[in-house]
């Protein structure tokens, strides 16, 4: 048991110097396994709507709402990352990236 905490502890510490990097994976996968259904989404909203509108629509939900979730939502998660102790925090992103994994199985 004393080496699986031991493990934990070790690979949480590595995972704190690249929470950043961490954090921007987990939202760019998310991103990836749910931008199609918004994307379909906004699609049947706008379908009847003029090209050049339908495109800036586009645009903007593509460009700047998903860039700007990247920008905003990487430091958020990354600190709220931070907040868990050495004994969580290696646990809880194998658990994250397994459930990512699996969603994306599943479409």
């Amino acid at each position: 048991m004393d080496l699986l905490l031991e493990l934990f502890v070790t690979l949480s510490r590595w995972c704190r110097s690249h929470l950043d990097e961490i954090a921007l994976a987990v939202v760019a996968a998310l991103l990836v396994l749910f931008g199609p259904p918004v994307n379909a989404w906004l699609q049947r909203q706008v379908g009847s709507l003029n090209f050049v509108l339908r495109t800036l629509l586009f645009v903007l939900l593509c460009a700047v709402g998903y860039g700007m979730l990247i920008v905003h939502a990487t430091p958020w998660l990354a600190k709220g990352l931070a907040q868990l102790n050495n004994y969580t925090l290696a646990p809880a992103l194998v658990l994250v990236f397994v459930a990512i994994g699996v969603i994306a199985e599943r479409r």
